[in-house]
């Protein structure tokens, strides 16, 4: 299959995820984690990437960003590779690729979906049933959102700030929003959107994504898509 092109448009958040190489572990340790979780922060810091929600599982790792230039990703993604692949290689004696190729991203309507791609993030733990309620996952901006735990990583976007109008408001919004069961249709076209290069949206959003690729987008037919419904009709950037 062919590569898919990068494309970039300002102030939009992208779902990002980077699996192991044949879905292997990336992380062995709790030192791992907490390495990887600074040089992310470092590195977003750096080249401009806000990271609003994120989730470091055994074998992958999701984000949900906001990059200021075409450049933000790429090159945080890019230096945190490089310096993490080193550690691990050296820490325990391998040689060779670690991650399944290059990450993968899907811009979101924002409006529509940021709070609902928040929850599949942080819940990733729980379905995984590595734990039975998202605080307990240390590796996450779950209590960032929720708790107001300090994170370093974590950067707050205006849709969670219209929450409430104060920190414990949006906080106690939030809990309550993750006790919420997701839409089966949303994960299934979030996914779907994440693996195969959508865009991921209603008909404004997906005409807007077009105009700001500069017609780089194709509509796919019309009809229903797997794993989507009417509201969230998907868009093959090429």
């Amino acid at each position: 299959m062919a590569r898919l092109g990068r494309y970039f448009v300002p102030d939009q958040p992208l779902h990002v995820i980077q699996r192991g190489n044949d879905r292997k572990p990336v992380f062995f340790e709790d030192d791992d984690y907490a390495q990887y979780r600074d040089w992310l922060a470092a590195a977003s810091r750096e080249n401009g990437l806000a990271v609003h929600a994120y989730v470091l599982m055994t074998n992958h790792v999701h984000l949900l960003a906001t990059p200021e230039t075409a450049a933000s990703l790429p090159r945080t993604m890019q230096s945190l590779g490089r310096r993490y692949v080193r550690r691990i290689n050296a820490r325990r004696r391998r040689t060779g690729t670690l991650w399944e190729g290059r990450y993968r991203a899907a811009p979101i309507d924002t409006d529509e979906y940021f709070i609902a791609c928040c929850r599949y993030i942080e819940l990733n733990p729980v379905r995984a049933r590595m734990v039975d309620h998202p605080r307990q996952y240390r590796w996450s901006s779950y209590r960032a959102h929720a708790d107001g735990k300090e994170d370093a990583l974590a950067a707050f976007h205006p849709v969670w700030r219209r929450l409430g109008r104060s920190v414990q408001a949006r906080q106690d919004a939030y809990r309550g929003l993750i006790k919420e069961k997701l839409d089966p249709a949303f994960l299934g076209a979030l996914r779907a959107a994440t693996n195969g290069g959508w865009a991921l949206g209603g008909e404004d959003f997906l005409r807007a994504i077009a105009d700001a690729a500069r017609r780089r987008a194709v509509p796919l037919p019309r009809g229903p898509q797997p794993g989507a419904d009417k509201d969230a009709r998907q868009m093959k950037l090429l």
